[in-house]
C-alpha cells in the first residue's frame, strides 16, 4: 500500500465561474493543510484526489457524517462509495487510514477505488457557495498513518488519537435510565420518580450515583418546543430535586432547532423550500433564544443535557440519506452566507457547551467529527428498541463494533439503550445486549419500568456493577459481519447469539 500524501490534483468548483479562488496546502510530515481563499467568488467544494495501490483483496471501513444506520462494515472498493471523515483499509495483514482531523472547518468524505483515493471538501452555506469576502479559511488537516501489522482495531484506536487532542469527558461513567424505549413520548412526573426509585435501587452499593434521563415528554409540544412543561409534569425544576433527592442524577432531553413559540419570526428560521420550520443558528436573535433555553434548564438543576436532530434540522435528512455530501437540496443559504456549514455547526456546539456551564452534553443527530470536544457523550447510533429486536442487533451492536475505537478518544460513545416493553424482545436477548454494554467502557442506559422482573433486576445489578470497573474489549469477526458476534473481553473469547429467533 503505498501512498504520499504530498502527491495530489486539486479542482475547485464554484458556484458560478471560478475567478479569484484560490487553494493552498502545507505539509508536516504524514499531515496536509489545507487553506481556501476567495473575494468574490462563491466556492462549493474542492476536490482532491491522489493516486494509490488498490489491491483486489483491499477491505476498506469508513465513518459515518453523524450516527451510523447500520451500514458500517468492511467492503472492498467501490466508485460509488464514499466514506466520511476517515476510512481504514486493510488486506489482513497490514492496514492504512487516512482522514481529516475533527474539527474542521468544512465537511469531508472519502472515496477510494481502483483510480485512488479522492476526497471531496464540502464547504458550502447551506446549498450554495459560501461567501468568503477575502477570508483565508483552514478547510482540514489530512492525516495519513499506516500499519505493518493485523490489529486493525488496535490501529484505529491510535489512528483516532492522532484525528483528536481535545476530547472533554466525563470524570465518572455514566449509566442509568431513560424513559423513552418503554413510554415512547407518554410520561408523566410520577412515573418518572419510580423510574429514578429504581434507578437508585439497581445501584446500590455503588458510590457513582446514576442517572434518570427525561427524554421526549415533558414539553408543551410532540418533539419541538417551547422547551417549558406541559401540563402532566408542571414544575421541571422540582422534578429536578426530586430526582436528587430519591439519589439520582436529573437529565433532560431537547430538539433545540424545532420551536413553535410565535416570537421567533420568518427570519429567525431557515428557508429551504416553502417551509420555514427550524431555527436559523447563525441568526443573532435565535442564538440569544437558545442560550436562553439551555440557561432555563440549567438553572432548574439538570446535570445533563442530550440535545436532538440538529443535523435533520440543520440540513434536511438523517445522514443514512446521504452519500458524499451533508445536503441534498440546493440552492438555499443560512442568514450568515459568510461561513461554511461546518463553521456554523461548530459555532451552534459551542453556544449549546458554554451555555450548558457544568452540564453533561450528550449530542445525538449531531455530527460526529464535529461535536469531538464539545460534547461529553455522542450518540454514535440510530435508535434501538424496546419493541423489535432487530433494531437493537442492526443499529446498537453495529455502532458499537465500528465506532468503538472513539471512544475515550473523541469523547464518550454511547451506542444508545437497553429497551423493554413487556412482552417485546425476550430477556435472553436483552440480557445479552446489556452483558455486551456493560462491559464495553461505553455509557450504559437502560429503559424500564419498576415492573421488571427478579430476574432482570439481579441482572441490571450486576451489569451496574460491572460497567462501574475498567475492562479490555473489542471486536473479533468484524471483517465477516454488520453486528459481530465474537468479542475478546478482559483477554477471554465471549460470543453472543444476536439472531432473532422469531
Amino acid at each position: 500500500m503505498i501512498f504520499d500524501i504530498n502527491n495530489f490534483t486539486a479542482k475547485i468548483i464554484c458556484e458560478e465561474q471560478l475567478t479569484d479562488t484560490k487553494i493552498e496546502t502545507v505539509t508536516n510530515g504524514n499531515e496536509l493543510q489545507l487553506h481556501i481563499s476567495a473575494t468574490s467568488d462563491k466556492p462549493k467544494f474542492v476536490e482532491l484526489h491522489w493516486t494509490a495501490d488498490a489491491d483486489d483483496d483491499l477491505l476498506v471501513l469508513g465513518d459515518a457524517w453523524e450516527r451510523s444506520y447500520a451500514n458500517l462494515q468492511f467492503l472492498p472498493l467501490s466508485e460509488s462509495r464514499y466514506m466520511p471523515w476517515y476510512f481504514i483499509a486493510t488486506n489482513k495483514r497490514i492496514s492504512f487510514c487516512f482522514g481529516v482531523k475533527t474539527g474542521c472547518n468544512s465537511f469531508v468524505s472519502f472515496r477510494y477505488d481502483k483510480t485512488g483515493i479522492t476526497a471531496l471538501v464540502d464547504l458550502r452555506n447551506g446549498g450554495c457557495g459560501v461567501h468568503l469576502g477575502g477570508r483565508k479559511l483552514h478547510l482540514a488537516t489530512f492525516v495519513y498513518a499506516s500499519y505493518d501489522n493485523a490489529e486493525i482495531y488496535e490501529n484505529l484506536v491510535d489512528y483516532c488519537k492522532k484525528l483528536c487532542t481535545n476530547p472533554i469527558l466525563p470524570k465518572e461513567r455514566i449509566y442509568g435510565g431513560n424513559n423513552w424505549y418503554y413510554a415512547y413520548g407518554k410520561s408523566k412526573y410520577s412515573q418518572i420518580i419510580s423510574d429514578a426509585r429504581l434507578q437508585v435501587l439497581l445501584a446500590e452499593g455503588i458510590d457513582n450515583r446514576p442517572f434518570q434521563v427525561i427524554d421526549d415528554c415533558w414539553q408543551k409540544h410532540k418533539c419541538e418546543g417551547p422547551w417549558l412543561p406541559n401540563r402532566k409534569f408542571k414544575d421541571m425544576e422540582k422534578l429536578a430535586s426530586e430526582i436528587k433527592e430519591i439519589g439520582a442524577r436529573p437529565g433532560i432531553w431537547v430538539r433545540l432547532l424545532h420551536n413553535r413559540d410565535r416570537a421567533l419570526k420568518k427570519d429567525m428560521r431557515i428557508k429551504r423550500g416553502r417551509k420555514r420550520q427550524y431555527l436559523d443558528p447563525t441568526h443573532p436573535e435565535v442564538q440569544k433564544y437558545i442560550r436562553a433555553d439551555i440557561e432555563r434548564i440549567r438553572d432548574w438543576g439538570y446535570e445533563l443535557i442530550k440535545h436532538d436532530f440538529s443535523t435533520a434540522d440543520l440540513f434536511g435528512d438523517f445522514g443514512g440519506n446521504l452519500n458524499e455530501t451533508i445536503t441534498k437540496i440546493d440552492g438555499w443559504h443560512f442568514y450568515d452566507k459568510t461561513k461554511t456549514n461546518a463553521e456554523i455547526v461548530l459555532d451552534l456546539y459551542r453556544l449549546i457547551l458554554e451555555a450548558a456551564g457544568d452540564m453533561l452534553i450528550i449530542g445525538c443527530n449531531t455530527v460526529s467529527h464535529l461535536s469531538a470536544g464539545l460534547v461529553h457523550i455522542y450518540r454514535t447510533g440510530d435508535d434501538t428498541s424496546g419493541r423489535e429486536w432487530h433494531r437493537t442487533r442492526d443499529y446498537g451492536v453495529n455502532t458499537l463494533a465500528f465506532r468503538l475505537a472513539q471512544n475515550e478518544v473523541f469523547y464518550m460513545c454511547d451506542a444508545d439503550c437497553v429497551g423493554i416493553v413487556k412482552g417485546k424482545i425476550p430477556w435472553s436477548k436483552n440480557r445479552q445486549w446489556l452483558h455486551l454494554l456493560s462491559y464495553s467502557n461505553t455509557p450504559l442506559f437502560v429503559s424500564c419500568t419498576d415492573e421488571i422482573g427478579d430476574e432482570e433486576r439481579k441482572d441490571f445489578r450486576e451489569a451496574y456493577r460491572v460497567f462501574n470497573e475498567p475492562h479490555t474489549i473489542k471486536p473479533i469477526d468484524i471483517y465477516d459481519t454488520k453486528t459481530p458476534s465474537e468479542w475478546l473481553i478482559d483477554g477471554k473469547l465471549v460470543k453472543y447469539n444476536w439472531r432473532d429467533e422469531t
